[in-house]
């Protein structure tokens, strides 16, 4: 009986699966892509690709969704996608922002995966709509040769399509890649294909067939620092009292080809601009504007090669690690810095309390693999809840830090794959009776006074033994 029911249940799931990959199919027959520009960014370790896609509607029904498909290799490496509706031309065109999500449907050909953008307004049949498309991949560049030394210039391999790999027929289409200097030793050529400068021109193609791939393999120079933050955890602290102060742990990694034979500094020094060309030895770590108390400081103890710039509208720490970073070696260090606590807290309409502050990274052009915020908030605060603009993990935590009784919560935030574009604003409500400030002051209070209690007590306390 058991067995049957399995069975059943087994025949079900099929029938489900196969049911949506049929309405999967016949929804992308209602649509074709008339044509779809791409541009990629290759100018940096992390990947942007532009992506202006004139959508039409062919069927008969209204459509308000437009898949986007990804082969397995590039949702394993993605770390944003975005979309917007433009209308107009040039100077006059708008943008209206549109939602994208991983779609639920059933892997297409090949392991193609999917995401959905959602149309503010359906498409009925025969009307256009155009659309602009972001997203970026990270980790996606192979450094070959694997291991250079320090005179070496850093060569990589970036592998995609010519064609545009889409659920949608596309009547017409091209693909622009930018290579970060002219040096450029091998690519695929499909044609038509033309080089000029540092574009490689992969089209015009026309009438091609859904999921339609035509691989390519672009070998060429890019000696930018491949910074990739394996963990990074920011602690935000809140002090009622007028001070908010953050302290950010750093493990950092050099991503890009390792590094061979043995390291000259001399030669590093007084060669400059022809050797260690891949390798970085600054950071610039964009701060909050009003930034005090700074520090900045690894496992040996301060390190003092850091310049601070700040004025009302921006900070930025220029530092420069103890020794620079070629392809494989490790860095870890600790920046800290107060913030004046009214600039980033702020009362909510209800009487509840808010934090606004800005996620991610603030190193430039760096991406963090592991990246976990933890926002502490003053002992007696309740209802904590988080507003983050993307998906992220969420987790509450208890510390305790000098006179606390029940602790502090700490709600914690982790986000994987983060990159510049992450960071944005966010947001920590949470309520709080003003009574819980005058705790730990009491608490002193209550402590010195039984002191002197007690020394008054023991001065007038006579322990003499007489006869």
């Amino acid at each position: 009986m058991d067995a049957l029911l399995r069975a059943r249940l087994l025949h079900l799931a099929l029938f489900i699966s196969l049911l949506l990959s049929v309405l999967s199919h016949a929804s992308s027959q209602e649509l074709q892509i008339v044509n779809a520009e791409r541009r990629i960014d290759l100018t940096s370790h992390i990947i942007k690709v532009y992506l202006t896609l004139k959508v039409e509607n062919i069927g008969a029904s209204p459509a308000s969704e437009v898949n986007l498909a990804f082969s397995p290799s590039e949702v394993e490496h993605l770390a944003v996608v975005k979309a917007a509706a433009t209308t107009g031309k040039k100077k006059k065109r708008t943008y209206v922002p549109l939602d994208v999500k991983s779609s639920e449907q059933p892997a297409g050909p090949n392991g193609t995966k999917y995401f959905t953008i959602i149309l503010s307004n359906p498409l009925s049949k025969g009307e256009t709509a155009t659309l602009e498309v972001l997203y970026i991949l990270t980790r996606s560049l192979e450094p070959f040769p694997a291991e250079i030394s320090q005179s070496e210039s850093q060569l990589v391999y970036y592998r995609d399509s010519a064609i545009l790999l889409s659920p949608y027929h596309v009547k017409q289409q091209t693909t622009f890649i930018k290579t970060p200097s002219t040096r450029v030793e091998s690519f695929t050529v499909v044609e038509p294909t033309k080089r000029a400068s540092t574009e490689i021109k992969y089209g015009p193609y026309d009438n091609q067939t859904p999921y339609t791939y035509a691989p390519i393999l672009v070998h060429f120079e890019n000696n930018n620092p491949f910074a990739v933050v394996e963990e990074l955890e920011r602690e935000i602290e809140i002090s009622h009292w007028g001070n908010l102060q953050v302290t950010e742990r750093y493990s950092l990694v050099h991503a890009g080809a390792r590094h061979k034979g043995v390291f000259s500094r001399v030669d590093y020094q007084t060669k400059q601009g022809n050797i260690g060309v891949s390798s970085f030895k600054h950071l610039l770590a964009r701060l909050p504007p009003r930034v005090h108390s700074v520090y900045y400081r690894d496992g040996i103890g301060n390190i003092s090669s850091s310049r601070l710039r700040t004025d009302f509208l921006k900070s930025e720490l220029l530092i420069e690690p103890r020794y620079p970073l070629f392809g494989g070696w490790k860095s870890t260090f600790v920046i800290g810095y107060g913030v004046p606590v009214e600039d980033f807290l702020f009362e909510s309409p209800d009487g509840g309390r808010y934090l606004n502050f800005t996620f991610g990274c603030p190193l430039a052009d760096t991406v963090v693999d592991k990246l976990l915020v933890k926002v502490v908030l003053p002992e007696g605060s309740k209802d904590p809840k988080a507003v983050v603009s993307f998906p992220v993990e969420q987790r509450l935590e208890t510390k305790y830090s000098y006179l606390d009784v029940v602790g502090r919560t700490v709600v914690v935030l982790e986000k994987r794959n983060a990159v510049p574009e992450h960071n944005i604003p966010f947001q920590v409500h949470y309520s709080f009776n003003p009574i819980f400030m005058l705790a730990e002051p009491l608490m002193l209070v209550t402590a010195f006074f039984f002191f002197f209690v007690a020394a008054v007590s023991y001065l007038h306390l006579d322990l003499s033994i007489r006869k």
